[in-house]
């Protein structure tokens, strides 16, 4: 069940390979992602002292938060993986110019999981030639409704 979805990377990369990771997160944190109070479209991932970080997740705090607690809706979140993805990621990141890209937020088993992309940004004339496609196949798409009927 996805939480939220950054389209904006698929339309920003071409997204190489994909991985599932795990967030180190605080309990206010949990209860205001799975009411959806979070949003990733301008959130990337960081490598720092051989681990790997989720910088610019916005995660808003609910109101019922203890008061106790003082919620950080910006702060940096480690993300969990195996080690050898780890070092195979940071290899591709230093040595190939690719960027590590959160694609979404979901729940696994009761946990939040970050899915995240290996990637390459693209240039100005892919973007506009993905839009073109997209373009394209919605004017198929509509034609064949019409078709039917």
């Amino acid at each position: 069940m996805s939480i939220a979805d950054n389209k904006k990377a698929f339309f920003d990369y071409f997204i190489e390979d994909r991985y599932e990771a795990g967030l180190v997160l605080e309990g206010w944190e949990v209860k205001a992602i799975r009411e959806s109070r979070v949003q990733i479209k301008e959130a990337y991932v960081l490598v720092r002292d051989n681990e790997l970080y989720l910088f610019g997740a916005h995660v808003s705090a609910l109101t019922t938060t203890s008061s106790f607690s003082h919620p950080e809706a910006l702060r940096s979140r480690k993300l969990l993986l195996h080690r050898a993805e780890i070092d195979k990621l940071i290899g591709k990141v230093e040595r190939s110019g690719y960027t590590l890209v959160p694609l979404n937020l979901h729940f696994k088993k009761g946990n939040v999981k970050c899915e995240i992309g290996l990637a390459k940004g693209k240039k100005q004339h892919d973007k506009r030639s993905t839009e073109k496609d997209r373009d394209a196949k919605r004017e198929v798409d509509a034609a064949m409704k019409t078709n039917r009927r």
